[in-house]
């Protein structure tokens, strides 16, 4: 190989280079570190270039006309140059870039093209092509770069199969933002049975689109045909493929498979001077492939958001109970081939279709004639939905990764035993069910009464409980107060509607080893978080709220109330509760790294960070804080975003906690007015520390001050003094506008990090913690601006501070008190001007 290397190059040195200024490389031309070529129309142009580290250098293809720079194609992805000197030259073999030493970095194509009079040209739909020169038909290219896509799908782009070759196209990730090297995260076309997309982190299964149903993905119902864009999935003998044509050739638009494991369509809005994100995916917890199980349906507008499909029971009740739906559903009833019936399912995503059945001729009566006969057949749908339905699919296997739809989706026909779709049998249990179920509910109620008699008797005498727990005083009526708020929570079902299991105190008292102190894991406002183990072997974490805390009732209610409707990869997730008396105890999952203050302000543990993993913390709790102010069902504005409140389990990735002092907005709502301040210093927004004036930008600012935090290492002071040393706010706004922004970076995180990556994140930061809460971002801008690397952004403005003495020293019980501490009520009567 090194000696036909050599020749290559022995060759390529008799032939004199001459500048190029067209789309065309000829066998007497060749490519040089300050050459490009562009293509006819100049919309895409092909040349070197470098992204994050200055030593490194790639080939590649980019937009010229938009004038942030936006790769879509690297050539030598896995072997970056180290020095611009190098020469990309074309002979009859196929193309060759060599460096200065003559080593070979890349070419085309190990199998010889063997071409007469190769061309090399760039067309304009970015596609790079190696023809004859008198050869201008697309069938008879020796190779193109659209058969070995990176990271982008453009226009005309096929993201499949070429059966006849075994060529597999699909899109791998960049490692990161400044780094082209193939990631994690891919996105590919799986040609068996009925043909879909899954994206794959390594060799796991993360989002599966559904298969193609003639008018778009079945678990992509809002991907509707628009005037300017036109979507196809063919499928044939030869060719299994997915590709995307714009109409309109002024706009454009790209499909990208993100760093972060996201699905991004993005359009380049003239305007803004930026990269609009169209679509994505996975947006929600019912997109994570396989949530609930086989026979599971996710439904994202329901809490929990898993359920059995009619006919079917949970596999692992406990499991189900405490929200962990992968163990998925069984049958209620064994089947009897002959005798079963179909359940019509509408607006769902369809089962995962990897073994299933295709037969494009049938009608959907002979479908279901084939699957009534096929004693296997577990369901069948329409392969095809236009013009009324055509075509037939089965499975014969558990059905997978099924999601249900409020609108979009499709019918499935899914097979139970006669007897769990007789209507008949389902009264009769109806009327079985109501007696017994009064029965037990007058035994319950005979029970609470002769409780509640004894509970006062014990009050009046002033008797302690056998755990050696205080007098109980008027304090003990609290768990009265918890009882009935379940049934005053505004607007929202009630605590019984959340199907949110009630812990017994036994089982937590077991579960801690009575509280044990070894258990503490740590203590916050309201009371301490102890680890345990419930019988079944899962790992819990158990908030238990102080008995003297007068606040802790409201706070409790609120976060029950909040966090039990929120499903999202980045919250932290809620198993369930305990009340009895005056205990209240809030029962989450455990998270093994404990909070990220724990781990960034340690010096023995923040080296646990590197940077892409401080990176990837960061885009996850944007995520999640986005997913609160716009994707949720309600508009949650935190209040208390800190990093002792965002948690980290055993791969380091955080979910967001404590939802305590939460508060929902109404649809029309923008910001609310409160004279009770509650939050932490040095996370507060001016407008919110002084004016008691809340909003999703009060969240946005807290998101700034944490991210610097995490760039830097350091804690932010709640307070900013003119003639003392500068806050982490004010020290961060002093480097960046002296162009020192890097010196910032934790210096833990030793030389892993991207020097533009950290400087986008710092820029945000700065946009976040700005003054004026009409000139910070939205979330949903601030994802945007730390996932694209093409994301256009404004230059920050002077950081908002908080000046003064701090205001809750005259109320505290402390007057030194630490300014980083949570305020649970503050009213704030004075400040200096500023």
């Amino acid at each position: 190989m090194i000696a036909k290397t050599r020749l290559f190059i022995a060759f390529f040195t008799l032939i004199p280079s001459i500048a190029i200024s067209t789309d065309t490389l000829t066998a007497t031309q060749s490519l040089t570190d300050n050459q490009t070529l562009v293509s006819a129309t100049g919309v895409f142009e092909f040349g070197f270039f470098t992204r994050g580290d200055p030593r490194k250098f790639y080939l590649g293809v980019w937009y010229k006309t938009i004038q942030v720079k936006t790769v879509v194609w690297v050539a030598n992805r896995e072997n970056p140059l180290t020095t611009s000197s190098a020469i990309l030259k074309i002979n009859n073999q196929g193309l060759f870039l060599v460096d200065e030493a003559e080593n070979l970095v890349w070419s085309s194509n190990e199998t010889k093209i063997k071409a007469d009079n190769p061309v090399f040209q760039l067309l304009d739909t970015g596609n790079l092509v190696i023809r004859e020169a008198n050869d201008n038909d697309p069938d008879g290219y020796l190779w193109q770069s659209f058969d070995y896509p990176t990271d982008t799908l453009l226009p005309s782009l096929k993201l499949g199969w070429d059966l006849r070759t075994g060529l597999n196209r699909y899109l791998s990730s960049w490692r990161s933002s400044d780094d082209p090297a193939s990631g994690d995260f891919s996105f590919k076309i799986n040609y068996h049975g009925f043909p879909e997309a899954f994206l794959w982190d390594r060799e796991v299964r993360k989002y599966r689109s559904g298969p193609w149903n003639g008018l778009r993905f079945s678990g992509v119902p809002e991907m509707n045909p628009l005037p300017y864009m036109h979507f196809s999935f063919v499928t044939n003998q030869d060719e299994v493929y997915y590709t995307f044509e714009v109409t309109n050739k002024s706009l454009f638009s790209r499909l990208v498979m993100t760093p972060f494991g996201e699905i991004h369509r993005l359009t380049w809005i003239e305007s803004k001077k930026e990269w609009s994100r169209f679509w994505y995916a996975p947006k929600d917890q019912c997109d994570h492939y396989n949530e609930c199980g086989p026979y599971g349906v996710c439904d994202s507008n329901s809490s929990p958001v898993c359920k059995c499909t009619r006919g079917f029971e949970p596999n692992n009740p406990t499991a189900w109970n405490l929200r962990d739906g992968s163990g998925g559903c069984v049958r209620k009833t064994e089947l009897e081939c002959g005798k079963d019936k179909f359940l019509h399912m509408k607006n769902v995503k369809l089962p995962d279709s990897t073994s299933s059945v295709v037969d494009a001729n049938m009608s959907l009566k002979q479908c279901e004639g084939l699957c009534s006969k096929n004693c296997s057949c577990t369901a069948y749908a329409n392969s095809n939905i236009t013009n009324g339905g055509t075509g037939c699919v089965i499975w014969t296997n558990d059905l997978l990764d099924m999601r249900q739809y409020a609108d979009g989706g499709q019918d499935l026909y899914v097979r139970l035993a006669a007897s769990d779709l007789d209507d008949r049998g389902n009264i009769h249990l109806v009327v079985i069910g109501v007696a017994v179920g009064s029965a037990v509910l007058f035994l319950v109620l005979i029970g609470y009464l002769a409780w509640k008699r004894k509970a006062l008797q014990s009050m009046c005498k002033g008797e302690t409980d056998k755990k050696g727990a205080p007098e109980r005083s008027q304090d003990y009526l609290l768990n009265e107060v918890v009882i009935s708020s379940k049934r005053d929570y505004s607007s929202e079902n009630n605590v019984d509607d959340l199907e949110l299991p009630l812990f017994d105190f036994g089982t937590i008292v077991t579960a801690t080893d009575n509280f044990a102190n070894e258990n503490k894991l740590g203590q916050g406002g309201f009371g301490c978080v102890y680890k345990g183990r419930l019988i079944e072997g899962q790992e819990i974490a158990v908030k238990r709220l102080s008995k003297n805390s007068g606040q802790g009732i409201e706070e409790f209610k609120n976060e029950v109330r909040l966090i039990a409707r929120l499903q999202h990869r980045n919250l932290v997730r809620l198993l369930g509760w305990c009340v009895e008396r005056d205990e209240k105890m809030l029962i989450y999952e455990y998270m093994e790294n404990r909070s990220l203050d724990a781990v960034i302000f340690s010096q023995s543990r923040s080296s646990l960070l590197n940077w892409p993993r401080r990176f990837n913390i960061i885009c996850g709790i944007a995520r999640g804080l986005l997913y609160l102010h716009q994707d949720s069902r309600f508009r949650i504005i935190h209040r208390d975003l800190k990093a002792s409140n965002v948690l980290l389990d055993g791969e380091m990735n955080p979910k967001i906690s404590d939802f305590g002092m939460a508060r929902i907005f109404g649809g029309d709502q923008t910001e609310v007015n409160t004279k009770r301040v509650v939050g932490t210093y040095g996370y507060m927004s001016p407008e919110y520390a002084m004016d008691g004036l809340f909003s999703v930008k009060s969240d946005v600012f807290s998101f700034g001050v944490l991210l610097l935090e995490i760039v830097s290492g350091k804690k932010n002071k709640g307070f900013y003094h003119s003639n003392s040393e500068l806050n982490l706010l004010g020290h961060a706004w002093r480097l960046w506008r002296e162009g020192k922004g890097l010196e910032l970076i934790d210096q833990s995180v030793g030389e892993s990090y991207s020097p533009n990556e950290v400087l986008r994140c710092i820029q945000v930061a700065l946009l976040c913690v700005q003054e004026r809460a009409e000139d910070r971002p939205t979330m949903a801008s601030a994802v945007l601006m730390l996932s694209s690397e093409s994301a256009a952004m404004p230059q920050p403005k002077k950081p908002g501070f908080c000046l003064g003495r701090n205001p809750i020293e005259s109320s505290s019980s402390s007057s030194k008190q630490d300014e980083s501490y949570s305020v649970n009520q503050v009213t704030v009567t004075a400040l200096h001007p500023r």
